[in-house]
């Protein structure tokens, strides 16, 4: 799953999820630099996440020099358990890059044409008109116009911004109910069009890949799963990055806590969850640590050609799940800031949110983990009100991105 709201209502500071924030230059054409990694002032600004309402926040952040890894809060707060920099956490739809990544290798293998009709590859799953008329490149960049599925699959929720009709029964209802990729395909392609496919701006939905991850077994024989683990993860050298096979997570991670716009309170842990509703589209857990390698391996050639990133890093307008608008590519985000163009995704699941970033030359990443979600809550006509998390996470992403130095492009339109 993926909205803004995963990690802060005023990402648009960012240009993470929003496109109102005019493109800064690139690091090529002379943006300021980096300042360098300043561990105290890192983590006093994980130390203002956490006080500012989230109960655990981790990092790590990378610069030419070194890495740092810092926590602050809590992993549990019945018992008080600390979080810790290394722990695993549900990324959400980070998962979207490494499922572009291994169907790019695929294209590479010569197995996958990008601007082929899916319905080529799966007429049963996408007959007809829309078969012949949606491409591969068109599930990967979101111009396929098919609908999103999780409001079909979540029938008690409403889409943001009309938060006093939503209700979290449906959370509660499909924690432990096992989905069918195919069955949830269906619903987002019974569902009226988002847009017409190929559309100059697309709109975001998670049925797109997971048709990715059906075309992806199609052409390799293998579970998607399975391939993405072997040749994206296993590659990269991932040693704490995979799909759970059950609603728990293995190893040391936190609990994560979905405040569902303050319909629930006080927030309830959700890091036990089938992750069978996103799967190859937003089902992975990770550490930062393995993030970090993973963007970093991507931009460096090694994990894709460069020529299919070159391919990747066509952006276009994407319209997100909350209304705002990102540039999105095949499965990469650009975000344009004062320090320089970073590559990487966002992603939230129930209760967890995650960003991961990487500056155009390498030079600079950052890997952010909270264990809580969705915590604005509306007013009286629905509008979601400002909180004082939103201002601490942007102020964190600014200290990890650029050194404390500027982040905002100079004007906004």
């Amino acid at each position: 799953m993926k909205t803004r709201l995963a990690l802060a209502a005023s990402a648009a500071a960012l240009c993470i999820c929003a496109g109102t924030v005019a493109a800064a230059p690139t690091p090529e054409a002379g943006a300021a630099q980096s300042t360098g990694l300043d561990t105290e002032k890192l983590q006093a600004a994980l130390d203002a996440v956490h006080q500012a309402g989230v109960p655990g926040v981790f990092a790590e952040v990378r610069d030419a020099d070194g890495t740092w890894r810092g926590a602050s809060g809590v992993a549990d707060l019945d018992t008080g358990r600390p979080v810790r920099p290394g722990m695993r956490q549900r990324v959400g739809s980070v998962t979207k890059t490494f499922t572009a990544a291994a169907i790019m290798q695929q294209v590479e293998q010569g197995r996958i044409r990008l601007d082929a009709p899916i319905g080529d590859y799966l007429p049963h799953l996408v007959p007809g008109d829309r078969g012949r008329n949606i491409t591969v490149r068109m599930l990967l960049n979101h111009t396929s116009g098919i609908a999103d599925y999780i409001p079909y699959a979540f029938p008690s929720m409403v889409k943001y911004p009309h938060v006093p009709e939503m209700s979290p029964q449906s959370i509660d209802d499909n924690r432990f109910r096992h989905f069918e990729p195919a069955e949830l395909i269906r619903l987002g392609l019974d569902a009226p069009p988002a847009t017409e496919p190929g559309a100059a701006k697309g709109v975001y939905s998670n049925t797109n890949y997971l048709l990715l991850g059906e075309l992806l077994e199609h052409v390799s024989g293998v579970p998607a799963q399975e391939y993405i683990t072997r040749n994206v993860i296993e590659r990269a050298g991932l040693r704490h990055t995979g799909f759970p096979t059950t609603p728990y997570i293995e190893g040391p991670h936190p609990r994560m806590y979905e405040s569902f716009f303050g319909k629930i309170d006080p927030p309830r842990d959700y890091s036990v969850y089938d992750g069978s509703w996103v799967g190859v589209s937003a089902g992975l857990v990770s550490t930062m640590a393995d993030l970090d390698r993973f963007f970093a391996q991507v931009l460096d050639g090694r994990i894709v050609s460069p020529s299919s990133l070159t391919e990747m890093q066509r952006t276009g307008p994407v319209v997100d799940l909350d209304g705002s608008t990102i540039q999105f590519g095949l499965g990469l985000v650009k975000v344009d800031v004062g320090c320089g163009t970073f590559w990487g995704k966002d992603g939230s699941a129930w209760g967890a949110g995650t960003i991961s970033l990487i500056r155009a030359d390498g030079r600079r990443q950052m890997s952010v983990a909270i264990n809580l979600q969705r915590w604005n809550k509306p007013d009286a006509s629905g509008r979601l009100q400002p909180h004082p998390i939103d201002g601490a996470l942007t102020a964190l992403y600014r200290q990890a991105m650029c050194g404390g130095g500027a982040t905002d492009a100079e004007d906004a339109s």
